[in-house]
């Protein structure tokens, strides 16, 4: 692996400021610790907590009610995380989720690794047993002796930062560590866990004052000035991720000054338009296969410039053909990033801010006037198919009504549930602006956006609609929730009455008679049980109406669509990587 960092070291105008100036002296009315972080975490810019509580959690609770955070009490501790990182997405502010002990903790756990794993800012506050009651068979105990401290407690692969706050003259600490994340522009997820009779205990220290800045990773003139020797050697292609959502604006500036074609990972879709002359599809899973013509045509790229993505398994599936001649230039924020997918390509690895870089890049090319040969470009284009009058609703059909009455017609954000929900999506929706697509290719766990979309909706202030499989739906969903707050979120249910992508997939790997089948739900019948409004959709032509009825709801609205379970999902390049790993029966 030939792979070289330049600039690596972060150069900070800004320095964080906690307890270093005590401004502010012991207050003049006690605290309780359940007040002061739930100040602390206000302070920070928190402005929603979502959970589920419980006696262990009482006082935290009741503290988050008394100030300005904005509470919301949810069905599920994971939906309640779901919920947290797409709220956090659609505001750009951390989100706190709390709840109780023992199953309270575990439940949030799935949804936290999502946290994780997208790159959120969720702050996790949960209650442990008081010291005096460990040992003792306390009810849904939390302690060293029921539970495992390893990586729920502490720092490690689920959270950035984890603590037991056991005495309050912690709180600075515990707020300067929370501070220094939170700062970064990476994402961060911490843990304070807070024994029942700390919460409820006075606070006898000084309460910090924190202000955030962010630190960011720069890179020097000289780098910049080799990047552009590297890019004007020859024809190169621009591979956009999620991590470049922040510089859309940059990004296609870029392009349209050096005719480099665009593609990007499944979610990143919109960042660059899906609709621009140069851009040529989208990458990995449910991607376009004029991706692969590109890669493989005599004119293709002699180096790709990677802005903000990973390159994982569901943006690239690790195939060679994605490699250039001359490898890739890769900038991220993690200096961990570049080179890891592919270890043997030729890597020129920048760690930087993606906007800070593209800004820096485009007075380059704004000087030299490069002027690149345009290869004759691939693209994808929709096939559309006209609907018929019977029989069930056909996934294409479908999705072509959601790009054309939600995609085009509103400023909805679109999200869509892993399985083949999320492969029609990825394939055959085209966003042209940032933000308005959202996608868990990572983590990719069932009922993220089942519930997610009800945090998403909330913090976008607008109509959020949700993708999802009818598994989906039955495993995790938080539509009493938003009946509760009377959110405005949209389910678009593909209900097919199996596990989809598990019955095509099982099948294209060689495998028969499998257990896929669900007994067909009414989730209609569901939604309108909870509070909610919805409409069924057994045929093509009704399609419309529903999506109009949808749209124009004030309240949570189910669209339960009866899918055509024959129509094989864009997933072939998800089977091939598989066989390739040998998961399959040939």
């Amino acid at each position: 692996m030939d792979v070289k960092f330049h600039d690596r070291q972060a150069n900070t105008t800004e320095q964080l400021n906690s307890t270093q100036q005590p401004s502010h002296s012991k207050p003049s009315v006690t605290f309780s610790v359940a007040e002061a972080v739930v100040k602390i975490l206000a302070d920070m810019g928190v402005e929603y907590a979502f959970g589920v509580s419980g006696g262990a959690i009482a006082p935290v609770w009741a503290a988050l009610h008394q100030s300005s955070i904005q509470v919301l009490h949810f069905r599920h501790e994971a939906g309640a995380a779901f919920a947290a990182v797409e709220a956090y997405f659609a505001s750009d502010r951390p989100v706190v989720v709390f709840t109780t002990t023992g199953p309270g903790i575990t439940n949030a756990l799935t949804g936290l690794l999502a946290a994780r794993w997208e790159g959120a800012k969720v702050i996790f506050v949960s209650a442990s047993t008081s010291a005096p009651q460990r040992g003792r068979w306390a009810c849904q105990e939390t302690s060293t002796y029921t539970m495992p401290s390893t990586g729920i407690f502490t720092s490690g692969q689920i959270f950035h930062y984890a603590t037991t706050l056991e005495r309050s003259d912690e709180l600075p600490e515990v707020a300067r560590r929370l501070a220094l994340g939170l700062a970064q522009l990476q994402g961060f997820v911490a843990h304070i866990s807070i024994p029942t009779n700390i919460q409820t205990s006075s606070v006898n220290t000084f309460l910090p004052r924190v202000s955030l800045s962010h630190g960011l990773a720069t890179a020097g003139e000289e780098t910049i000035a080799e990047c552009v020797r590297l890019l004007s050697e020859g024809p190169f292609a621009i591979w956009v991720g999620f991590g470049a959502r922040g510089a859309a604006k940059e990004i296609r500036q870029l392009v349209e000054r050096t005719g480099a074609p665009v593609m990007c990972s499944p979610r990143a879709k919109g960042i660059f338009p899906e609709n621009h002359p140069q851009f040529v599809g989208v990458t990995g899973f449910a991607g376009h296969r004029s991706v692969l013509t590109y890669m493989t045509q005599e004119q293709g790229p002699l180096r790709v410039l990677v802005l903000g993505t990973r390159l994982g398994e569901w943006t690239s599936f690790w195939n060679s053909v994605m490699v250039p001649k001359r490898g890739f230039v890769h900038v991220d924020i993690d200096p961990e990033v570049p080179g890891t997918a592919y270890p043997s390509a030729e890597t020129f690895a920048i760690q930087f801010d993606v906007g800070m870089f593209v800004k820096a890049l485009l007075k380059y090319f704004l000087q030299h006037q490069n002027q690149l040969t345009e290869p004759l470009l691939p693209c994808s284009k929709p096939v559309i198919i006209n609907p018929r009058a019977e029989g069930p609703v056909r996934p294409e059909v479908l999705m072509d009504a959601i790009q054309r009455q939600i995609v085009e017609e509103s400023d909805a954000v679109v999200m869509a549930e892993g399985g083949n929900s999320l492969a029609w999506a990825i394939n055959l929706l085209r966003f042209a602006k940032p933000g308005r697509f959202r996608v868990s290719t990572r983590f990719a766990s069932m009922g993220h956006f089942a519930t997610g979309v009800v945090g998403a909706a909330l913090a976008h202030n607008g109509k959020t609609v949700a993708i999802v499989g009818d598994g989906a739906m039955l495993m995790n969903n938080e539509v009493s929730t938003a009946v509760k707050y009377q959110i405005a979120a949209v389910w678009i249910v593909l209900n097919d009455g199996r596990y989809s992508m598990c019955d095509q997939g099982m099948a294209l790997l060689g495998f028969q008679d499998v257990d896929v089948e669900i007994p067909q739900a009414d989730f209609v019948k569901i939604a309108c049980g909870m509070g909610a409004d919805g409409i069924r959709v057994e045929t093509e032509p009704e399609i419309h109406a529903a999506l109009e009825k949808a749209m124009a709801s004030t309240c949570p609205y189910v669209v339960d669509v009866v899918i055509d379970p024959t129509r094989l999902a864009p997933i072939e390049s998800h089977i091939h990587n598989l066989i390739s790993q040998g998961a399959t029966n040939y």
